[in-house]
């Protein structure tokens, strides 16, 4: 048994006290934004919600899930994740475990890995960037939200350190079995790269649902716009010509800030009930990808 210090005690209450007031911090907001989209139109224009709904009803809820564009912009997001996620994972796989090999059997990997490295630290600009996803074709579609981010580099270092983490001798007795680099791969490194892989597709999963600049830009036509750039339409400038009749009726009775509150909390709902399923390999897997083997 360690006996801890008086010091150490000290230091373990103001800890304890400090990640407390953090998390309330954090977690404040999105009650305050429930509490909102649960109380009536009055009681948000008056200020007199803050924790706990007042006057509670859901009919801004109903008045959401009646909203055509809300539901057409939720459903091209959850595409582009369906879509999104497994392409990035593929490619990070397929890049991060030749880069992890020695230069006895990837000869030309100094040159593959500056490639990389080259686009951390430089960027052709906005201008470019559009310019290439136009002459490709891809401007208007789903694919312009998927194809231009399908290699996240920075996924690729976590997981090439990981590879490189994972003990030589399992690659050697696979070699002397007579596998090859597809049968080490897919059957010995991939499944004890479970704590990686997790937080890299939670990396990838975040990136792809709150992104909003990129349908800002790509998309021409708001009914292409995935759901965070048509919330950002929304909360940030709102259009006034974009609402319907029954928009205008239905704003009579339900507030302008409880449809908005109901809107970005119903947005937040994949998220909320996908993490804590990877939240467990989430800090195995970032500081072991992290180590540089």
């Amino acid at each position: 048994m360690i006996r801890k210090s008086n010091g150490y005690k000290v230091f373990l209450i103001f800890n304890y006290i400090f990640l407390f007031v953090l998390a309330v911090l954090c977690i404040f907001p999105v009650i305050h934004v429930l509490a909102l989209s649960m109380s009536s139109s009055t009681a948000a224009a008056s200020g007199k919600v803050v924790i706990f709904p007042v006057e509670f009803n859901l009919k801004s809820y109903k008045f959401v899930m009646e909203n055509n564009q809300f539901l057409r912009a939720f459903f091209i997001s959850v595409v582009r994740v369906g879509l999104g996620v497994p392409v990035n994972m593929l490619l990070t796989v397929l890049s991060a475990y030749p880069l992890s090999r020695p230069k006895s059997q990837f000869r030309t990997k100094s040159l593959f890995t500056w490639f990389f490295l080259i686009t951390i630290l430089f960027s052709g600009g906005l201008i470019p960037w559009y310019m290439v996803i136009k002459e490709t074709g891809l401007l208007d579609s789903i694919w312009a939200l998927v194809i231009p981010g399908a290699v996240p580099v920075f996924n690729v270092i976590l997981l090439i350190n990981y590879f490189r983490s994972i003990p030589s001798e399992f690659e050697e007795a696979a070699y002397m079995d007579g596998a090859g680099h597809w049968t080490i791969l897919w059957k010995i490194f991939l499944p004890i790269s479970i704590p990686t892989l997790a937080t890299i597709t939670l990396f990838s999963l975040l990136g792809h649902w709150n992104s909003w600049f990129d349908g800002l830009i790509l998309m021409n036509n708001p009914e292409k716009y995935p759901l965070q750039s048509y919330m950002q339409t929304i909360v940030i400038n709102r259009d006034p010509n974009t609402l319907t009749e029954r928009d205008l009726d239905l704003l009579k009775i339900v507030n302008e800030k409880t449809t908005k509150s109901a809107q970005l909390f119903i947005a937040m709902i994949p998220i909320i009930c996908v993490y804590p399923f990877l939240q467990r390999y989430f800090t195995t897997g970032l500081v072991v990808g992290g180590i540089k083997g």
